[in-house]
């Protein structure tokens, strides 16, 4: 009987430990691990959403970048980290694809808790200035007479850069050589200098060499034209029917008290409605979306059953 009035008593100490944790949270700086580059389309909401975080929460929110294998590494690390809500991960579409393009990808969904989701986004078919194309048609030609010359880039399997440019692959009938880099800032300067000749790209990043005359837009894949770029048609327009978008959230890992998780969502929505972060994502035809928890899991949810059945229309194999 001593010994169990003895553990019962250590389960009363770690309960009333863990709910006063909660109720402090947070005593100390967050980490939010970014899968991807500095100065990328993912970075830039991170850092965005961390400031207003910041604000709300009286503690630092400390943006990590830990780029490579499409943002696998850092949410590897995210996940190799306590479950208290003080290691987030900036998580995108792409966590969600590589449980099934990826034999061995380390996780499910299930070891995930997603909190809210902070963007919607479209992507440019673009290409440098030199390339002497004008819409998706011309570009087809184009390839077609150079057949397996032509390469675009991507930030790796998985992602929409090389997913929507292996739609279009197959729709124009034609095939390019891929290029992975570690995030779109890298790729986006080698199509500007003519090093790539084609990319799918977020126009976050892109924006800046369109405004310098560095590339051009030869369609979108949003299902109507963006406010944003009127004068560039869409690919149902030109008939390719392709649309697609991405998008970002922050996640953390399953685990994570329920309440820090709603707390959390309610900071993250604050953020993302605020106007100076509409101001800057709207600018670049990125929508601000955020919503409930329960929202954002089956955006989650879905995206991985999008992704198996869009795996056996291409004949993607897990690799």
């Amino acid at each position: 009987m001593g010994c169990a009035r003895i553990a019962f008593a250590m389960l009363l100490v770690l309960a009333a430990t863990a709910t006063q944790a909660q109720e402090n949270y947070p005593n100390r700086p967050i980490k939010l691990i970014v899968g991807f580059t500095a100065g990328g389309p993912t970075d830039t909401p991170a850092r965005l959403v961390a400031e207003k975080l910041r604000g709300a929460l009286g503690q630092s929110i400390i943006v990590e970048n830990r780029p490579g294998a499409g943002g696998k590494i850092a949410l590897d690390y995210m996940l190799s980290q306590p479950r208290d809500g003080y290691a987030l991960s900036l998580c995108t579409y792409i966590d969600a694809t590589n449980t099934v393009l990826l034999k061995n990808p380390g996780y499910t969904l299930a070891d995930l808790a997603p909190i809210s989701q902070i963007t919607r986004a479209y992507y440019a078919f673009t290409v440098p200035t030199t390339l002497p194309v004008q819409d998706l048609a011309s570009f087809a030609a184009h390839a077609k007479a150079r057949p397996g010359a032509l390469n675009y880039g991507h930030v790796g399997a998985g992602s929409m850069p090389e997913l929507v440019a292996k739609r279009f692959e197959q729709a124009a009938g034609i095939k390019m050589i891929g290029v992975p880099y570690k995030g779109t800032a890298e790729a986006s300067m080698d199509l500007a200098s003519g090093r790539l000749d084609f990319m799918v790209a977020p126009l976050i990043v892109v924006q800046p060499l369109l405004d310098a005359g560095s590339v051009k837009y030869i369609g979108m894949t949003s299902p109507e034209r963006l406010a944003a770029f009127p004068q560039v048609p869409t690919a149902s327009e030109q008939g390719f029917r392709i649309t697609d978008n991405g998008w970002l959230g922050v996640c953390a890992g399953a685990g994570v008290p329920a309440a820090i998780i709603a707390q959390l969502n309610r900071e993250v929505r604050s953020a993302v409605a605020s106007p100076s972060y509409r101001e800057v994502v709207e600018k670049t035809g990125v929508t601000p979306y955020a919503g409930s928890v329960e929202e954002f899991a089956q955006v989650v949810a879905e995206t991985e059953a999008d992704m198996r059945k869009l795996a056996g229309e291409l004949g993607l194999e897990a690799k």
